[in-house]
């Protein structure tokens, strides 16, 4: 039996999955590594521990594998996106990145507008200037570690960096440069327009492959430290979501994602780069070759879930939170909420919108309170589905995965309000399945995603939409997106109280 491995480096951790020919996870590891969060609104990683943690993963996993190491003919990775890493001319990295969710390049945003111009920045990166993507970061420690940018060679995105340090080869691909607002998305080349206007040499951009393209093989003493050959093939990979989107079978026209993490994504693929969005939602290369894919953000999805147990019910489970969600209508008894608790992305890029429960009265029990912040997340993410739809996108289909899909009456919700068929994955690896996948297409076991897709992935559970809810809904829907509104100066007012 052959096998590959696929490397997803989040953001609290790394996960590395053995996959076999038929798809299967035959081993899981994952090591975790610490933010570094000095300053408020300031969010950092050491390079290093990405690396170290990585390494220290595939050596676990080589050691429990009861096969020959030549039996692992491939490697490729997923990645948090967004996320700086400066080098200098030996490659090392000159000071911690900066990661996606780092806020504190706003007035760096309001410049790139200034010298760009909001029309011509959509028309060459397809995306608005926002505080996580890597450019604002750029011209941030441009102006206040000039010390530190004086000696920046070049720079790559965190699972570019691990790439790098396990091969020795310096290249980015085109899913996770599309999210650095430095790539011409449709031209599928760095944008010298914009290097040019903020002075940056158009040789500090690195290399661009494709993600399944092989980009060399593993270090010897990288081989030599985990177990693994020499010869063992590494391909690029991609960006988080374009691999989450792999890994969930989005793969031609009509399929689309819902993925609950921490934060909330819908993602659609898209055939072409034609499409105008007008920045409402992000237009990004696809991992899969001369594909795009647009999407949707909820900042806070199951961030908003986790709060509400971790304040609410601390000693108790996700299962026994959600126990009787099921037995509460919808509308949650006339309660209502919104997922704003750290701002909100899409279709509100503001940084000052707060979360809210509407219509509490003594008649509420907690089942209720639950059932609202499910529905108040999908609710947001349905915000996204609408925006597809406007913009003359079919979507009858959603594959759920993360914590969204681990929940029947959730997924019931999800079917209810997107008012379209919920998919559920019988095997749900994520990113990480999408990397394993890069490799096993990059091997040449399939002569397309697709066909790996069609393999590797099979259907759980499909839930549809019923009719009697789905009035329901799109009445509360209404009300649910009269709440930002009527709550917007409210919040700005209150920014000045908080800590």
């Amino acid at each position: 039996m052959k096998y590959v491995i696929g490397v997803d480096l989040g953001t609290s951790a790394v996960k590395i999955l053995l996959v076999n020919q038929n798809g299967e996870v035959t081993q899981e590891v994952s090591k975790d590594y610490p933010l570094i969060q000095e300053k408020t609104g300031h969010s950092e990683q050491n390079p290093d521990d990405w690396v170290n943690q990585t390494v220290a993963g595939l050596s676990d996993l080589l050691r429990n594998f009861d096969g020959s190491p030549e039996d692992i003919e491939g490697i490729s990775f997923s990645g948090q996106m967004h996320g700086l890493v400066l080098l200098d001319e030996n490659n090392e990295s000159l000071r911690n990145a900066i990661l996606w969710n780092d806020t504190r390049t706003t007035a760096e945003c309001e410049a790139i507008y200034e010298t760009v111009g909001e029309a011509k920045l959509l028309e060459l990166t397809k995306n608005p200037a926002l505080e996580g993507f890597t450019l604002p970061k750029i011209l941030w420690v441009k102006k206040h570690e000039p010390e530190v940018f004086e000696k920046a060679n070049s720079f790559v995105l965190p699972k570019d960096y691990v790439r790098m340090k396990l091969t020795g080869q310096l290249h980015m691909e085109y899913s996770d440069a599309a999210g650095t607002l430095l790539l011409n998305v449709a031209e599928k080349q760095w944008s010298t327009e914009i290097c040019d206007l903020f002075g940056l040499d158009r040789d500090f951009c690195p290399p661009l492959v494709g993600s399944h393209e092989e980009v060399g093989t593993l270090l010897p003493e990288i081989a030599a430290e985990t177990g693994l050959t020499a010869s063992t093939r590494v391909f690029a990979g991609g960006a988080d979501n374009a691999c989450g989107a792999i890994g969930s079978g989005i793969l031609e026209e009509g399929r689309t994602l819902a993925s609950i993490g921490t934060s909330g994504v819908v993602l659609s693929y898209e055939s072409s780069d034609d499409k105008d969005f007008q920045g409402t939602v992000h237009y990004f290369n696809h991992s899969s070759p001369d594909a795009f894919y647009t999407m949707g953000v909820t900042l806070s999805a199951g961030h908003s879930l986790s709060w509400f147990k971790e304040v609410f019910a601390k000693d108790e489970d996700f299962t026994e939170l959600l126990a009787d969600v099921g037995s509460v209508p919808p509308g949650a008894n006339g309660l209502l909420f919104t997922p704003y608790l750290v701002g909100e992305r899409t279709p509100h890029v503001d940084s000052a919108i707060r979360g809210s429960f509407i219509g509490m009265d003594s008649g509420h029990r907690r089942a209720d309170f639950v059932r609202a912040v499910l529905e108040g997340i999908t609710f947001s993410l349905n915000e996204s589905v609408e925006i597809f739809r406007k913009h003359g996108k079919k979507i009858d289909t959603v594959v759920s995965i993360g914590g969204g899909a681990k929940n029947e009456a959730w997924l019931q919700m999800q079917a209810d309000i997107f008012n379209a068929k919920i998919v559920k994955l019988s095997s749900e690896q994520g990113p990480g399945m999408g990397a394993a996948m890069l490799a096993a297409y990059g091997c040449g076991w399939f002569d397309s995603l697709k066909e790996c897709a069609d393999s590797f992935l099979k259907v759980d559970k499909e839930f549809l939409p019923k009719e009697e809810n789905v009035g329901k809904y799109a009445e509360l829907f209404e009300l649910y997106q009269r709440v930002y509104v009527q709550t917007r100066e409210l919040n700005k007012d209150l920014v000045k109280f908080r800590k």
